[in-house]
């Protein structure tokens, strides 16, 4: 049987992709490429890729239909090395970012919200040393 082997991508709509980009390679340091809304992550142990792309609101690329994310039951989770230092980059830039920070036996996680009101995690993975 095949299966699925991990996240392909994330795909979003936003109001203004180039803006809303640059936002996330100021603030999160996600590497986009020149003139496009769009990343990708190549992890070193492997050659397999995660994508992250935005897409203008009025996009086709989705469907004809409505979305089927809102904002209240879509979340990005993000993978950060250290999760102190990545709250604090964010509040000192000015983003909205929860107090509130879980300790797990398998991490840390953090919540913030970008320009555009979407909610993301931030997730500090237990270190293996």
């Amino acid at each position: 049987m095949e299966k699925v082997l991990g996240i392909g991508g994330v795909f979003f709509k936003a109001r203004d992709p180039k803006t809303l980009a640059a936002w996330y390679a100021e603030h999160l340091g996600i590497p986009v490429e020149t003139g496009q809304a769009y990343a990708a992550f190549t992890p070193t142990s492997t050659k397999d890729q995660t994508a992250w792309s935005l897409f203008p609101s009025n996009t086709s690329y989705f469907g004809s239909g409505p979305s089927p994310f809102i904002a209240s039951s879509f979340m990005v989770n993000y993978r950060v090395k250290n999760l102190d230092a990545m709250l604090a980059q964010l509040r000192a830039a000015g983003a909205q970012v929860d107090d509130h920070v879980e300790d797990y036996g398998y991490g840390r996680f953090g919540w913030a919200t970008d320009p555009e009101g979407n909610r993301f995690e931030l997730w500090e993975p237990k270190s293996s040393e």
